[in-house]
């Protein structure tokens, strides 16, 4: 199908209402035939203005004589032998500004020896795309470069420049091989060409450390991730290079954390429980070389107290040795249904008749353990009971979903916290009334079972109902950091 525009040549139906801008021109240049989007990017409201116009009057003076040049090579080419041309260049507009387009010269098959086809597109979208992906390149917090097959930096952002020494300049051009540690260079070069032939999104050196060499030859901890990066003329791949300095401070700091902590455990259940059950032993012994004489009602209570006081110790002991081994992530998760975990853990709980219980929930299942789930609920129910204050009060037990976790709350209508102590009753051995027994570890126990599973525990010291409201946010989506643990 044809159609016949005003201008006096005919173009295909298809090419008239296309998005893209077709113009016919002459060997002279003179335009003799356009659609309506070649108007609408020359900046007129329909194709009539252009007829008998030249088409070099429309564009820059530099971009013209560039076209001038591709229409003159056209024509004097043989007709079997010409091939479509395309350039970037620039219309202005009347308001001083310039609108990017591509043009490309093709010949015109209705009398090619006569004519030739313009066709024109906008290039605003792909260049203000450019533009952003360039600010995002930049302006990313972690280091990203682009190499080409032979593994030349072709780009880098400031970021990787910062990380390694070097400023992008500098970096542009040279090997790959100037960021990598001697030892490492033979293995990444083998593993890149192995990407090349097989390109697919991935993570490198995953199960095993590496290491980026830094201008002054000090080497340090990264995180690389490559992906195939789109380019018309040559193939060309974006690494993201991510600087883990910090986090592996973090983990050593951690590492000995808890290998302090093992050894202080060690020394309690060795070092401290020997002399304890020596003194033990010679309380038991001064009591039977004394036996069958009658002592004063005050002796006898001292010996009572400080068998008391033993037994107290040896429980702190034992506490302090439970709080190093919760400190890992129990393995054994299983689909929990929210209301049955609440369901076991009051079955186990000592509530007195008087206080009543509301239970709601509004949260589907979720993968957990249930062991340190049902610890960690049990505790705070216990300590509703046994801090509130009362006989009788009331106890608040709600399930909903918050993003990525399942939050379990724990509320009563007690005498709530002090002000100020919110951090301070998750301190180990730290206890938040002398009036009840107990020695300050249930809390810190807790918190560090929530803690070891992924979650966190938040505390408002008193809360709609009055008393004290705990909130556990328990993990229904692990990190990745986690499902490794």
């Amino acid at each position: 199908m044809t159609t016949t525009i005003s201008c006096g040549h005919e173009l295909p139906g298809a090419l008239l209402y296309a998005p893209i801008g077709a113009l016919i021109i002459e060997r002279t240049g003179l335009i003799s035939g356009a659609n309506a989007s070649a108007a609408n990017l020359l900046g007129e409201s329909d194709p009539e203005p252009l007829r008998h116009s030249l088409i070099y009057t429309w564009l820059k003076e530099s971009d013209a004589e560039t076209l001038r040049h591709m229409v003159d090579v056209h024509f004097q080419a043989p007709v079997e032998t010409r091939a479509g041309w395309t350039r970037r260049m620039t219309i202005p507009s009347g308001d001083g500004s310039e609108r990017p387009v591509e043009l490309t010269l093709s010949p015109f098959p209705e009398s090619p020896e006569a004519n030739a086809i313009v066709f024109v597109r906008s290039l605003e979208r792909i260049m203000t795309a450019e533009r952003r992906f360039a600010q995002i390149f930049e302006n990313l917090p972690v280091g990203l470069l682009v190499v080409d097959s032979r593994q030349r930096i072709v780009k880098a952002n400031r970021t990787l420049g910062a990380d390694f020494g070097y400023s992008r300049e500098e970096l542009i051009g040279q090997s790959l091989a100037t960021l990598i540690p001697e030892r490492y260079r033979a293995a990444h070069r083998d593993h890149l060409q192995g990407y090349v032939k097989r390109p697919s999104s991935r993570m490198m050196g995953v199960g095993r450390d590496l290491t980026g060499l830094h201008r002054s030859g000090q080497e340090f901890p990264i995180e690389i991730a490559l992906t195939r990066h789109e380019n018309a003329s040559q193939p060309l791949y974006m690494a993201i290079v991510t600087d883990i300095t910090h986090r592996k401070r973090s983990e050593v700091a951690m590492q000995q954390t808890n290998a302090q902590l093992e050894e202080f455990t060690y020394v309690a259940s060795h070092d401290l429980r020997s002399p304890l059950r020596g003194i033990a032993d010679l309380v038991s012994w001064i009591r039977e070389d004394l036996e069958g004489q009658e002592l004063p009602p005050d002796v006898t209570r001292n010996f009572e107290r400080v068998a008391i006081r033993i037994e107290r110790a040896e429980q702190m002991i034992d506490d302090l040795l439970n709080y190093a081994r919760i400190g890992v992530r129990d393995p054994q998760l299983e689909t929990l249904q929210p209301r049955e975990v609440i369901d076991e853990v009051l079955a186990t709980s000592n509530i007195p008749g008087s206080f009543s219980l509301d239970i709601e929930v509004e949260a589907g299942p979720l993968k957990a353990a249930r062991a340190p789930l049902s610890a960690s609920l049990r505790n705070l129910v216990s300590n509703a009971v046994k801090h509130h204050g009362s006989s009788s009060g009331r106890i608040r037990i709600e399930v909903t979903e918050d993003g990525r976790f399942t939050v379990f709350t724990v509320e009563d209508d007690g005498q709530g916290i002090p002000s100020g102590n919110e951090e301070r009753i998750f301190k180990l051995f730290h206890r938040g009334s002398t009036r009840v027994e107990g020695d300050g570890v249930g809390l810190a126990f807790t918190r560090r079972m929530i803690n070891a599973n992924g979650g966190m525990i938040c505390v408002t010291p008193h809360g709609e109902m009055g008393g004290a409201r705990f909130d556990i946010y328990w993990p229904r989506i692990l990190l990745r950091e986690f499902k490794d643990g």
